[in-house]
């Protein structure tokens, strides 16, 4: 199997890494850089429990090559606290109720965040737009979507 060099920026680190061919981003976070708040639900793209930001887009890390995020930036998870603060979206989440058994809470957390660094003042329809490829199979969605919102309204705040 043939392997390469890549260099790619993950959470603000610069991390150069030798990767086979065929290893998904999913694994080299989770296996290489033991990155495991993202998770692996169904490594077919269809959960979005492993979703993570890639060059500023939301996207399915178990669908991604780690050789194509060669030059990258990448947000996980672990990466959207800062100096012990909570993202708006976290600290949402978590007054809203939004977690139950938690394991797609990683991949609504990146995709929450992704759609309000395009969008700081989501429509409602937009937020469900932008969750529906997170699956869960506990919350029922209403406090996601309303967790969001909230988001969208601390961050407004703290911009101010």
């Amino acid at each position: 199997m043939a392997t390469h060099q890549i260099s790619l920026t993950v959470n603000g680190s610069p991390e150069i890494v030798l990767v086979p061919s065929n290893m998904t981003l999913l694994q080299l976070l989770r296996d290489r850089l033991a990155l495991t708040g993202t998770k692996n639900g169904c490594a077919a793209g269809e959960c979005g429990a492993c979703t993570v930001i890639l060059n500023g887009e939301a996207v399915n890390s178990c669908m991604v090559l780690a050789v194509e995020c060669d030059g990258g930036q990448v947000v996980t998870i672990e990466g959207l606290a800062h100096d012990n603060i909570l993202d708006p979206v976290q600290a949402a989440i978590i007054e809203q109720a939004g977690v139950q058994c938690g394991f797609c809470t990683p991949g609504v957390l990146i995709s929450s965040r992704a759609l309000l660094d395009r969008q700081p003042h989501p429509t409602e329809d937009e937020i469900k737009e932008a969750l529906l490829g997170n699956l869960c199979r506990c919350t029922g969605y209403t406090r996601l979507v309303e967790a969001v919102k909230d988001a969208a309204h601390r961050q407004a705040q703290t911009i101010i």
